[in-house]
């Protein structure tokens, strides 16, 4: 499997603009690009931080933009877009709480 960690700094009172945009790309590169899905952060040092998998990079790299108006709400909130972090999985011992987290993603209407 690969992973990428993604990070931003947003610019000010735009966090929930930001966060409707990346459930919805999310959402969409789940759907439509057979990504196993993303969790979005917010880490102490207040840059935001996604960290997604996929079932390898050839897969990553296939995908385009799913969902342009939901990129469009991300980018307008970005203040600065920190280097992804690309990794290989070489072990894997993160485990779902009993019933998972919830269901898979699914795009937000308008």
């Amino acid at each position: 499997m690969f992973a990428v960690i993604y990070r931003w700094r947003l610019r000010p009172g735009m966090e929930q603009q930001f966060t409707d945009g990346w459930h919805r790309v999310t959402a969409a590169i789940h759907a439509r690009c057979g990504s196993y899905g993303s969790r979005l952060h917010r880490a102490d040092d207040g840059t935001w931080v996604a960290y997604a998998r996929w079932p390898d990079e050839a897969t990553r790299e296939r995908c385009s933009a799913a969902d342009p108006q939901g990129v469009a709400l991300m980018v307008e909130a970005i203040a600065e877009r920190l280097p992804e972090i690309r990794m290989q999985i070489v072990d894997d011992m993160l485990a779902e709480p009993a019933g998972g987290v919830g269901p898979a993603p699914e795009p937000r209407a308008d």
